[in-house]
């Protein structure tokens, strides 16, 4: 069955046409973006104006006209606001699939500065990741970092903190503790969890800005729609359309 997915374009900028041109007829894309930018993108492609763009793309993908949203180049706060508010939720928790490098594909969370600060939130968070890794065929097993080695203990009690709280995740989800060894953790396991969402921020934006590495988009997985959070710096959006695409195609077989 064919797939439609939302795409927020908050102007026709380089990377949005740029999207637009790969994806081509691999999707139905339609396009969310303010009044009078309709024509700007091009022809035949579908785009919805409106004055708030954000609200109208999660009404429509909670009304079923659309089957997965990308929030591309609209606001954060006011778009993550709007689909909090649909999926009656305080919170949201993104889980991104990145690639380094040398084209190894790994899960990373938390990846919201406001995300996994506490135990309970990244166990859930590995129970989320172990289904989307499942689905894309990724390495088996999940590393849990921390802010040293098990030898740094009793250098600082942050440090000590981080790793009682890798120790404790890793024990109930039977992932594995891996210290601070990231280089290590990112190419041998399919899901990788910072110790919070600032690590975890900073982790996704040194590898996909200063890195040669790419950032493929952040799926929301407490609620029951596929959202693919993304960044505005994305030089495009092409791979969080796919990976939207692709998660949609899953639920519906």
């Amino acid at each position: 069955m064919p797939v439609t997915v939302g795409l927020g374009a908050a102007s026709p900028d380089a990377g949005i046409l740029s999207t637009v041109r790969a994806i081509g007829r691999e999707v139905d894309l339609i396009l969310f973006s303010y009044p009078g930018t309709a024509g700007s993108f091009g022809d035949g492609v579908a785009v919805v104006e409106a004055e708030e763009p954000e609200i109208a793309l999660i009404e429509a993908l909670y009304a079923g006209r659309i089957d997965a949203a990308v929030r591309g180049t609209l606001p954060a706060s006011s778009t993550l606001k709007a689909l909090k508010t649909a999926a009656g939720l305080d919170h949201l928790e993104r889980i991104a699939l990145l690639e380094t490098a040398d084209g190894h594909l790994f899960l990373l969370a938390p990846v919201g500065v406001d995300e996994g600060w506490t135990v309970e939130e990244k166990v859930q968070l590995v129970g989320h990741g172990r289904d989307i890794a499942r689905s894309f065929g990724l390495a088996e097993g999940v590393a849990i970092l921390s802010g040293g080695r098990l030898g740094d203990l009793g250098r600082h009690p942050v440090v000590d903190r981080t790793m009682a709280d890798a120790e404790l995740v890793a024990r109930l989800t039977g992932a594995e503790h891996t210290e601070i060894l990231i280089e290590e953790a990112a190419r041998r396991y399919g899901m990788v969890v910072a110790p919070d969402g600032i690590s975890g921020n900073l982790i996704f934006r040194t590898l996909t800005f200063l890195g040669a590495g790419a950032g493929h988009g952040a799926p929301v997985v407490n609620i029951d729609k596929i959202f693919v959070d993304t960044s505005r710096a994305s030089a495009n959006y092409t791979n969080a359309v796919m990976l939207a695409k692709s998660l949609a195609e899953s639920e519906k077989t």
